[in-house]
């Protein structure tokens, strides 16, 4: 992390970089900081971007091997393309790529033996992008509200946490409702957290799961339409479905664990287990897989513009409960 932000900052750059791992909020962040880096102002023409599994690598080298126009760099973003997890020639490619040339590749798991990897990390930089830590993560949401002109009690933060998602992106979603909820004064309560945060989110993303493994398709809906009414976005509930799925996934492998053990695996708080386990037990594994995969091609499609996100929930919430 630390090379990647000098490069960032002194504009002095590898020409290969990988950021994977599962916090999605920094990965975009130096995504976002590392192409402005390197564009520096300069026109998008330098910029080009692949995503998915179907990224053909011919096109990657057709478009590296571009000198950039009227600027020192030219930058090529690759996201979720699965090539660290696969075989390709890449690796034979970038020893004789243009120095001018700066790819960037994210993606969410890799398989540190693949050839491609090694390459990268050993020519490159690869950036692990883990969850913060607790302390990192209090001192992050007391900057951001304190930016926003708002003060809130170390207490009250604990609370904030036990009953918000830990992903960055859930969390800053969080503090810009209560930032807007709380206008007009500074600090923000416990009674704020429980008006607009995720406490209701993930609670009814449980009742959700429940309602569709007990085939209860109108409930299911009716939740959705609840969630909606409050101001959560498609992606956000499709998010936490995605999570939650996951979660239950490896409790199956582990619910014999101690429950401290449990929690500090999946990185969910130990009070949450007990719960977790009992879901689980509603499903079978390759059900849970199926739900899984189907949260993960609903993304994909939306993407794509094959489908709306509002209508895409609903309509994978209503397979579920099937």
């Amino acid at each position: 992390m630390r090379r990647l932000k000098e490069d960032i900052k002194s504009k002095s750059f590898h020409n290969l970089y990988l950021l994977y791992g599962e916090e999605d909020y920094l990965k975009k962040l130096y995504k976002n900081s590392l192409k402005e880096a390197v564009l520096d102002g300069s026109d998008e023409m330098n910029y080009s971007y692949f995503e998915g599994k179907e990224t053909d690598t011919a096109s990657v080298k057709e478009i590296a091997d571009t000198l950039p126009f009227f600027s020192d760099y030219r930058i090529v973003i690759i996201e979720d393309s699965g090539l660290f997890k696969s075989a390709n020639d890449l690796s034979d490619y970038f020893p004789n790529m243009p120095s001018s040339t700066i790819v960037l590749f994210v993606e969410n798991e890799i398989d540190k033996r693949n050839k491609l990897y090694k390459y990268v990390n050993k020519e490159g930089i690869a950036v692990e992008m883990k969850q913060m830590s607790p302390a990192d993560t209090k001192q992050f949401i007391g900057l951001k509200l304190k930016e926003n002109g708002k003060k809130i009690k170390e207490n009250t933060v604990d609370y904030f946490l036990q009953q918000t998602d830990n992903s960055m992106i859930n969390i800053i979603n969080e503090l810009d409702k209560l930032i807007a909820y709380t206008e007009g004064r500074s600090e923000i309560t416990i009674a704020d957290i429980d008006a607009v945060c995720c406490v209701q989110v993930t609670g009814r993303i449980f009742q959700m799961i429940d309602y569709a493994a007990m085939g209860k398709k109108n409930d299911t809906l009716k939740l959705y339409s609840d969630l909606l009414e409050l101001r959560e976005s498609p992606m956000s509930i499709l998010y936490l479905l995605t999570r939650q799925f996951n979660i239950l996934l490896q409790i199956k492998d582990i619910a014999d664990e101690p429950k401290g053990e449990i929690a500090s695996k999946l990185s969910i708080p130990p009070f949450t287990v007990g719960k977790y386990i009992s879901q689980a037990k509603r499903f079978e594994k390759s059900r849970l897989r199926s739900m899984l995969n189907e949260c993960i091609e609903t993304e994909y499609n939306f993407k794509r513009g094959i489908i709306s996100d509002q209508i895409g929930v609903e309509l994978l919430l209503l397979k579920f409960a099937s």
